[in-house]
């Protein structure tokens, strides 16, 4: 046992005063020391909210607009119209102090916990605070907007824009975060309005395998071909695939694209049936639709993944780019 009078443990003592005496000292202590007690921990939580969010996307704006940590439910590859909440993801959602969520229908399996959720805690459908006449519908689906409002940086702005008011009301500072961070997204959407419009008129028809490109191609003057509908669970009949067939021979379209969250059987069903009348199609590229690239890459950023997207579409439909797109951080070429 030790003695409490020697020299290591009164500094000790000294040290874990100071820690509990300063929150900014209880912060940097708990994240360096394993000597933080369970109550030290708790105070250090409840000193700065917890955010977590349902898509790659809303975590990544929440972490750039706190300067800090957000956790995302969803990664790299996964569907968010057919996902479902596991125990484990109703249990980070129950502990966090901030629940940020698409909406628009996106997450369509999290709606109930969401909104039982909503009655104890701030839970914000960041999307839904577009207005009205923003948001695009489709006539096979008159009262759900298309959702995909992330796919155009200068609309995502505004969506981040709305994110960081209760962010700020919760004690989180973006004062000099939003505005850094809208600076960057105006560039890419300039970076996207010069190379796309470099692609030939005749070219600027977009076949990916739903239809989540439809304000892209609203904002940058792309007729848009999904096989699916704006939802994944959609599924697409042959004479579906059959009409967009004759459209990419009958347009002379020479290249289709695959998306990194949705099979691409349908879209080498397109190929082959291309193949099958002679014109030849190849696949443009991977494209990141409803959920950004790897952990930690660029592509696994907001700015990066649609910085991916743009390039690769105007370099495939035959445009003029950068080789690693915008800020030559593509980690590979389109």
């Amino acid at each position: 046992m030790s003695d409490p009078d020697d020299p290591p443990t009164l500094a000790r003592r000294r040290l874990l005063g100071l820690v509990a005496a300063s929150p900014f000292l209880a912060t940097s202590f708990l994240a360096t020391s394993l000597m933080a007690t369970p109550f030290m921990a708790t105070a250090a939580r409840a000193a700065t909210p917890s955010v977590i969010a349902t898509t790659g996307m809303i975590a990544d704006a929440a972490r750039v607009l706190t300067a800090g940590q957000a956790q995302a439910l969803m990664g790299p590859g996964i569907d968010p119209h057919t996902y479902r909440p596991t125990r484990g993801d109703i249990l980070a959602l129950s502990r966090a102090d901030i629940i940020l969520w698409h909406g628009l229908h996106l997450e369509a399996q999290f709606a109930e916990v969401l909104e039982d959720l909503a009655r104890k805690k701030t839970v914000i459908a960041v999307a839904e605070t577009l207005p009205h006449d923003r948001l695009i519908f489709h006539p096979d689906y008159p009262d759900r907007p298309d959702p995909h409002v992330w796919m155009v940086p200068s609309l995502w702005a505004e969506v981040v824009a709305g994110m960081a008011a209760p962010l700020a009301a919760a004690g989180l500072d973006t004062s000099a975060t939003l505005p850094a961070y809208l600076a960057e997204l105006a560039a890419l959407d300039s970076y996207g309005q010069s190379v796309l419009s470099t692609v030939p008129p005749s070219s600027r028809v977009l076949f990916t395998a739903h239809d989540a490109f439809s304000y892209f191609g609203r904002a940058y003057g792309f007729e848009v071909q999904g096989i699916q509908g704006i939802s994944t669970e959609s599924e697409a009949g042959l004479a579906r695939v059959g009409d967009l067939v004759n459209l990419l021979v009958s347009r002379n379209i020479g290249a289709v694209f695959v998306e990194s969250s949705v099979s691409d059987r349908s879209i080498r069903a397109l190929i082959e049936g291309a193949a099958a009348q002679g014109h030849e199609v190849t696949i443009g590229g991977e494209l990141y639709s409803d959920a950004m690239g790897a952990d930690g890459s660029y592509e696994g950023t907001y700015l990066g993944m649609l910085d991916h997207n743009i390039t690769t579409i105007a370099r495939a439909l035959g445009g003029t780019v950068p080789d690693r797109g915008m800020a030559g951080k593509l980690m590979v070429a389109g």
